[in-house]
């Protein structure tokens, strides 16, 4: 059975998914991306808001999206070479 998945392991998951939709999501698609009920991704969505990790973004017909910004992508970045590191290790 696979661990639950740390804070840390959601915020990185979520910012993935944005990534992946090319810098640009809905914030009901991220839910769904990033397996998060409603209160969770409000939760988490504040705190990546505070941090400027994301922003939140109206676009022309006014719908909301969530973009991920420069720091954003180097918290990835970074995530990813951490995975990288622990696995070169056979942890």
């Amino acid at each position: 059975m696979e661990p639950k998945r740390t804070r840390t392991d959601i915020i990185a998951d979520m910012l993935q998914a944005i990534q992946n939709k090319r810098g640009n999501i809905k914030p009901t698609h991220l839910m769904y991306k990033a397996n998060l009920s409603h209160a969770q991704l409000k939760s988490y969505l504040e705190e990546l808001v505070e941090k400027e990790l994301v922003e939140k973004t109206p676009n022309s017909n006014n719908n909301m999206y969530i973009s991920i910004t420069d720091k954003g992508h180097k918290f990835v970045q970074k995530w990813n070479e951490m995975k990288q590191f622990e696995k070169s290790f056979g942890l």
